[in-house]
């Protein structure tokens, strides 16, 4: 490819992820917005319905048939599950921690999948794996400063967060070696909000206000922009090209949180995420193979 193609692509791949950054942003302010209101179930399910109607939406509009029948239901059924947990747990700790501490600690979700390969996949666990894993402990401990500050639940809230959508990028590898990413997105949508709903229905469930609506629908459509933009950027460009732009999501939500919320600028944040974001860089640069393309740099759909 000549040098002129590879930097149209480059291009193209930067401005998708203009697009994913925006929407990840826009998430987390909604997010916050619904929450003033709704726990993080009720949150889900309305996120899910709204992802719903738009998946439904380009199905129909789909010039020939998609095919939705999942091909291995029970595999599915374990994502969910995993992904549910993993998203309540990041809704959860936006509400606890600062922006900026959250989006760094999210960033340990490769990490974890480097980790956690080699027993779930059979994968090789090598010295680089041993690598990563140390540089982004050391990472979490310069975020979280265990012992300068107390250690809440929120910062515990979003590592297992980070996990969660670990487990999850692992068995959607599996899952789509034979189904879509709309077959895919289609089936968590509609699991994810009837066990939304279950859950809200039986810790009493609250009508959203007039003045939430707005920002229920900014939730679904951004989840779902988000991982739109980012898996067309991966198409468009290698790993080790995205992943240094998805790091800009960092100062940019810093810079969110001290506007809208009046968030701290901590140094030690960025120091803790540039470590953990070097642990990632080693970890795409030798283990190519651990990741699916469109999902090396973000965990949520």
């Amino acid at each position: 490819m000549r040098g002129s193609e590879t930097m149209s692509y480059q291009i193209k791949a930067a401005l998708w992820m203009s697009g994913a950054i925006a929407s990840f942003i826009a998430m987390s302010i909604a997010g916050r917005a619904v929450q003033a209101e709704l726990n993080t179930f009720e949150l889900m399910f309305w996120r899910s319905l709204v992802g719903l109607v738009l998946i439904c939406a380009l199905v129909l509009a789909h010039r020939r048939p998609l095919r939705l029948r999942p091909a291995r239901p029970g595999l599915h059924a374990l994502r969910h599950m995993v992904h549910f947990a993993g998203q309540n747990l990041w809704f959860f700790a936006l509400m606890l921690i600062p922006l900026a501490q959250l989006v760094a600690l999210e960033f340990t979700m490769p990490i974890w999948v480097a980790l956690l390969a080699p027993l779930l996949l059979g994968e090789a666990f090598t010295r680089i794996r041993v690598l990563v894993a140390v540089l982004g402990f050391a990472g979490v401990l310069i975020v979280a400063q265990p012992g300068v500050q107390t250690l809440s639940i929120g910062h515990l809230a979003a590592l297992g967060a980070a996990v969660g959508f670990a487990l999850n990028i692992i068995l959607t590898k599996r899952i789509m070696r034979e189904d879509s990413v709309i077959c895919v997105l289609f089936w968590m949508s509609l699991s994810q909000g009837g066990m939304a709903l279950m859950l809200a229905l039986w810790g009493g469930f609250t009508w959203p206000s007039p003045a939430l609506w707005g920002w229920i629908v900014l939730v679904g459509i951004t989840g779902l922009s988000a991982h739109f933009a980012l898996s067309s950027a991966l198409a468009l460009a290698p790993a080790t090209t995205v992943a240094p732009m998805e790091f800009f999501r960092l100062p940019l939500i810093a810079l969110v949180g001290l506007w809208l919320y009046s968030e701290a600028l901590d140094p030690l944040v960025f120091l803790g995420a540039g470590v953990i974001f070097a642990a990632n860089w080693i970890n795409l640069r030798n283990t190519d193979a651990v990741l699916p393309r469109q999902t090396l740099t973000g965990g949520r759909d």
